[in-house]
Order: C-alpha cells, then structure tokens, then sequence
C-alpha cells in the first residue's frame, strides 16, 4: 500500500463512516424517545445502520497504513515521550479501536434484530460518548500531534449525526409527506446550527489563547488552498443549507431536502478533508485524489454488502 492510498483511505473511511455512525445513534435514540421522526426516516437509517460492521472490517485498510497514516506511528512527528509511551503507540491505538469498533458493531446488531431495548440503547449511547471521545482524537487529531481541543469529540459526534440525517433527506422517498419531510428539516437545522456553532467556538477558543500549537494548527489550514476549501464547506455546506431551511417551502418539499442533504454531505466531506490533509504537506493531493477514489470504493461495497444481507433489516422494536 502507497503512501498516498493509505492515507486515502484514511479520509475516505473516515468521511464514509459518518452517515453509519450517525444513522446508529439516531435508531437508539429513537429507541429511547420514539417519535414519528424515527419511524419516517427507518427506511434509510437502518440500511445505513446496517453498515457499522462494514466500516469495522473496512478499518483493516487503516491499520495496514498506519505508519503512512499517523507521523508518532512511524517515530517522527512533536508527540511528547510520555505520550506516546502511554497513549499514542499502536498496539494502544489499534486495541481502543477494536473495543470501539465490535461494540458499535454489537449495537447496530442489535437494533437492527429489534432487541434494543430502552437500558440497552441508554448504555449504547453511553459507550459511544465514551469512545467516541477517544477514537475521535486518535483517527482525526492524532494525524498531527501538538493541537488538541476538548470540544472535538462532540463536534465530530455531530458531524456524524447530521451526516446521517443529510443522508436521510438524500434518501427520502418521493411520496415524502410536508409533515414528515418538516421534522426531518427542523433535526438537519438543529444539528447543523450545532456543528457550525462548536466549530466557531473551538477556532475562537484556540485562536484567542493565543498558543503557539494551536494557533500554527489553524495557519496551516488557512493558507492557499486550504482557504477556498474551508469557504467551500462554510458557505456550501453549512450558510446556503441552512438559509434555504429556513423557508417552509423548502422544509416541506422532499425534493428540495435532497438538495439541501446533498449539499450538506459535501460541505461535511470539504470540512473533514480540510482538518485531515493539511497534515499531509506537499502530499495532500495524491492523498485527496486517492481518497476520491476510496469513496467510490467504499461506497461500491456498501452497495455489495447489503444485497449479500439478502433483506432489510427490520424494524427496531421498543422494550
């Protein structure tokens, strides 16, 4: 494997990840809150829940590149000894996203059978904010040692979940009904208000400390090119969807919540590759071109790997 594939794929896996992820905590949300939201969008949350363990085994691809991947993996990059000791080695890295990886996919087994209960979903979440927290910094924040931000874990939990609800919108049939189609629009507003709220958050935090690790973290991703692909993401995925939610026709319309599903989904994509590949250097554009490709990849087999299920999964029931 190349270096510029490994780290392709990467940032395919870990962009592709965000709508199963996302579609998971969204089903065991529902099994805790019911709501007619849940039972509307079940048609492509499942299917997308269905994936979890999909992304698990598509983490060998990661594991296999991890020196290409990660500098304190292969000995360079300004992680401290201790930390490294302690935390950033991979037999560490690779046992924590084990755990998280089988238990995520033991819950989506689990919904996806209907034997999710409430205490069971309750848990589940509770196992997800808690690895989440962890394995959001290793495969995400890890790729350049030095920068480390406490709201990150939460911005990406929200990252995944409007990706699952763009998804979602994307997916919805054309018989949609506005009432429907309306929740589905005020959830995709609520969590996209949350990810361009702690993203601006996290960047005036880190820029107004005024440290030098964190303020060269956002220099690298401000210059050249980098510039248009973060106005790409804010404008296109994040300013124009959220004005064109705030109309009620758009709301109502199955069509036009596509569009805004299909927008949001790139604007997240442009935002994820803009916090991954600077760290790349002079590398980044084998990488994003590597990583294109690996979406096609990836997206092939998820293709592949629900028809082999040979159904759809059923509904997740209530205890």
């Amino acid at each position: 494997m190349t270096e510029a594939l490994a780290r392709g794929w990467l940032v395919a896996w870990i962009v592709w990840g965000m709508v199963p992820i996302g579609a998971l905590v969204l089903v065991m949300i529902h099994v805790l809150t019911g709501g007619r939201w849940g039972e509307t969008l079940a048609p492509v949350l499942q299917p997308a829940t269905a994936l979890v363990p999909l992304a698990a085994i598509a983490f060998i691809g990661v594991a296999a590149g991890l020196d290409a991947d990660y500098p304190w993996a292969a000995g360079t990059g300004a992680a401290k000894p201790d930390v490294l000791r302690l935390y950033l080695n991979p037999p560490l890295f690779l046992l924590r996203a084990g755990v998280t990886l089988l238990g995520w996919s033991m819950l989506a087994v689990l919904c996806l059978t209907g034997r999710c209960g409430r205490l069971a979903a309750g848990l589940g979440l509770s196992f997800y904010g808690l690895t989440i927290s962890l394995v959001a910094v290793d495969w995400i924040l890890s790729v350049e040692p030095g920068f480390n931000s406490s709201a990150f874990a939460a911005e990406i939990a929200l990252h995944q979940i409007l990706a699952a609800l763009a998804f979602a919108a994307l997916g919805s049939p054309a018989d949609l009904d506005a009432r429907s189609a309306s929740d589905l629009a005020n959830l995709m507003l609520a969590a996209l208000l949350g990810v361009l709220y702690m993203a601006l958050m996290a960047f005036i935090v880190a820029w107004y400390g005024d440290l030098p690790a964190k303020a060269g973290w956002y220099l690298k991703r401000g210059d050249g090119l980098w510039t248009g692909v973060l106005i790409a993401a804010l404008l296109g995925g994040g300013v124009l969807p959220f004005a064109m939610l705030l109309f009620a026709g758009v709301r109502r319309s199955p069509t036009a919540l596509r569009i805004v599903g299909c927008l949001i989904l790139m604007g997240l994509t442009l935002h994820l590759c803009w916090i991954v590949l600077p760290a790349y250097g002079e590398g980044a554009g084998a990488a994003a071109l590597c990583g294109l490709f690996c979406i096609v990849v990836l997206a092939l087999l998820s293709v592949l790997y629900l028809h082999l299920l040979g159904r759809r999964p059923r509904s997740v029931g209530h205890a």
